[in-house]
């Protein structure tokens, strides 16, 4: 399985303070960050555009951006994303349908940008594996998307499983409640790469949490 990697989520940063947040995630070690998008259709929340995806990248040049878009057409935005400086732009599959899919696929790969597939934590990826080959990660929310801070959804450890069995070189991505009672769990199902909000923001020794978390194995 690849290495354990820790993306701190922007969405539980303190917006008063965008670059003093930014600025303790890579004190702490981090070097991927995520940054949740939400249009308030696909999911019941707005969040931010690729006016503040770009100061981010201003606040931190060398970070790796992982965008996540939850948006009912997010195809319509991902030139706009990845100039605002994504590494990665993750879309859903549920936005997409499957007919369209590998057009999908190739439309954010043209980009230049890494191509990453997000599911809802009801969606089986096990309907989805054929295109898992032409991705570079996919992401199980372990909450519904919205709203950070929800509680873990352990029926999503399965499809981890699953695609893990599968797929042993690909990222995984989760997503939602993953904090020092959940990480050991996900990353024993499979999971390499945690994203972690409010567990990361609100431990007392954030730079302990991300060397703890990225040792497991």
């Amino acid at each position: 399985m690849p290495p354990v990697k820790v993306l701190p989520s922007l969405l539980s940063a303190d917006f008063t303070d965008l670059r003093g947040s930014i600025g303790r995630c890579l004190a702490a070690g981090a070097t991927h960050l995520h940054v949740d998008v939400m249009d308030g259709h696909f999911v019941p929340n707005l969040t931010l555009g690729p006016f503040i995806v770009a100061a981010m990248r201003r606040c931190a040049p060398a970070a790796h951006l992982d965008v996540h878009l939850m948006m009912t057409d997010p195809l319509r935005y991902v030139d706009d994303f990845r100039k605002a400086g994504a590494d990665a732009i993750t879309i859903h599959v549920e936005a997409i349908g499957p007919r369209t899919m590998a057009a999908a696929i190739d439309r954010v790969r043209a980009t230049g940008a890494q191509v990453g597939l997000a599911f809802n934590p009801d969606t089986d990826p096990r309907l989805w594996f054929k295109h898992f080959s032409q991705v570079d990660l996919v992401m199980f929310m372990t909450v519904y998307p919205g709203f950070g801070g929800q509680a873990f959804i352990p029926e999503v450890r399965p499809f981890i499983q699953q695609t893990r069995s599968k797929f042993p070189d690909l990222a995984i991505q989760v997503d939602g409640g993953i904090g020092r009672d959940t990480a050991a769990t996900v990353v024993a199902d499979g999971a390499n790469r945690l994203v972690c909000g409010s567990a990361f923001f609100s431990d007392s020794d954030p730079a302990g949490f991300l060397r703890w978390a990225e040792g497991l194995q």
